[in-house]
């Protein structure tokens, strides 16, 4: 290689062996305390019973145990925790349990973010697979994290 290559990554240190992945980045500092699992599956359940009574009401003769409940109770869901978030940087839920989404640098998420985040949660299987700091796939994939409010708020 020229030793004046203008590319700045082509003489970063290399793996300790050609064709060696980093499976696992190193952990970021994250802007507070990272919610518990056990606080976000309430918070999750909160929303979920809500977004249930708010479809029963919307959709006439809806009932949970039916096959077709599901789809309408899953579009409140997503409807409530967008827009909650958005609003008011945490979900139903998670407002009840002082939990707030936020930006790896403390600041509020733009809507696009959330309703993706969101979209990761309704399928379930990105917000069960977390990292070593307890953030689910769902919040890597946006660059999110759940933390406790801050006192104050």
């Amino acid at each position: 290689m020229a030793a004046n290559c203008a590319h700045p990554d082509l003489h970063a240190e290399q793996p300790a062996y050609y064709g060696s992945v980093v499976t696992s980045p190193a952990p970021v500092e994250l802007p507070g305390v990272v919610a518990g699992l056990g606080r976000r599956i309430l918070a999750i359940a909160i929303d979920w019973v809500a977004s249930l009574l708010v479809a029963s009401v919307i959709v006439p003769g809806l009932r949970p145990w039916n096959d077709n409940a599901a789809f309408p109770i899953l579009l409140v869901f997503f409807a409530e925790v967008t827009l909650f978030t958005w609003v008011l940087a945490s979900s139903f839920g998670q407002r009840l349990l002082r939990i707030e989404v936020v930006d790896l640098f403390g600041a509020r998420l733009p809507l696009w973010r959330i309703a993706l985040r969101t979209a990761l949660i309704c399928l379930v299987v990105p917000a069960v697979i977390l990292d070593s700091q307890g953030r689910g796939l769902h919040d890597r994939a946006v660059g999110s994290v759940a933390v406790l409010q801050r006192s104050g708020r």
